[in-house]
């Protein structure tokens, strides 16, 4: 299974879902996260503001802000690789850069033949 890790710009609390004003990314992003988390991968998740050691102790992390400044953030590494910057990626991404198969979107049945008004259906 894969290792992926986050890191975030400082936000009020870990995964930035609270306040008056949340960005609607985050949710999003926090069920994808726990999405992944379920397929067995290990997912951890840094906030600059509540965990700077975090940042400081990871040389490609430092490497980025040193290059980029913290425009870069959210940073999102997959098995020791830059999947991502300055975005919140899909489940999508993380299911592919995870190798995590994603079941098929559902769609609705179609009627078979030339559909309800077609030919003698009698419905028109």
């Amino acid at each position: 299974m894969s290792k992926v890790q986050i890191y975030d710009k400082a936000m009020c609390c870990s995964t930035g879902v609270c306040g008056p004003q949340v960005d609607p990314v985050l949710p999003k992003f926090a069920a994808d996260l726990d999405w992944i988390k379920d397929q067995g991968h290990e997912v951890t998740r840094f906030n600059l503001a509540q965990d700077p050691a975090e940042f400081a102790k990871n040389a490609t992390v430092q490497q980025m802000l040193a290059d980029e400044g913290v425009e870069c953030l959210p940073l999102v590494i997959v098995d020791d690789r830059i999947v991502s910057r300055s975005e919140y990626p899909s489940r999508e991404n993380l299911a592919m850069w995870t190798g995590t198969a994603m079941k098929p979107k559902a769609t609705l049945p179609m009627a078979s033949g030339s559909g309800c008004c077609g030919g003698n259906s009698g419905c028109c």
